[in-house]
């Protein structure tokens, strides 16, 4: 089981992911993928990251923007899997 960071690992963390906000419960970032194929691609590029990290992203899907809301469930908090997955995800967004 991963640990729960503390606000300071975590604020620390999103130092390098800027676009990234935290709002005590979980991490977020909307991404404008310019239409509705391209955010059903990038949703479906997510799931595949997700699921090789084995660590699930919130998503909500709307037109041409996909909001992705991390957060670690079985800590209770934010976890170093969701920088993993942050890390992932923002590789994908390039």
């Amino acid at each position: 089981m991963s640990d729960v960071l503390d606000e300071a690992a975590i604020r620390s963390e999103l130092a390098r992911y800027p676009d990234w906000t935290y709002d005590g419960d979980a991490i977020a970032r909307t991404f404008d993928r310019g239409d509705f194929n391209g955010s059903i691609a990038f949703v479906n590029a997510v799931a595949a990251a997700a699921n090789r990290i084995d660590h699930h992203p919130d998503i909500t899907l709307a037109w041409n923007e996909v909001t992705l809301r991390t957060s670690s469930h079985d800590v209770r908090g934010i976890s170093p899997r969701d920088f993993a997955l942050i890390a992932a995800i923002e590789a994908l967004a390039r």
